[in-house]
């Protein structure tokens, strides 16, 4: 059963709609953004511009900088180098990963 509870506010009425608990236990055992699956990591030295694009974060300008600044020893060089700001890295750190030329 769904109930609606109201929180009035100087301003504004919120709704805020509950969900059973049980489907709310299984939410907080496992929320979205550890359980979705994230696939291989993004090598950031051969991605081509529309694969960095679907990271979180990044759109154009920041795609372009990534392959204009390649080559990348190491991941955290998008900091070093300052093509990415902190939060956005923060954002893609566990999906990418940069590997050594051969």
């Amino acid at each position: 059963m769904n109930l609606v509870r109201r929180i009035l506010t100087s301003t504004f009425v919120l709704a805020l709609a509950f969900v059973p608990t049980s489907r709310l236990a299984v939410a907080q055992a496992h929320p979205a953004s550890a359980s979705a699956p994230q696939g291989d990591p993004l090598d950031i030295n051969t991605a081509s511009r529309d694969q960095l694009k679907a990271l979180p974060g990044i759109g154009d300008a920041y795609a372009d900088r990534i392959i204009k600044g390649r080559p990348y020893a190491a991941k955290n060089q998008l900091i070093q180098k300052g093509i990415l700001p902190n939060n956005t890295y923060a954002g893609i750190q566990n999906r990418i990963i940069a590997r050594r030329a051969k």
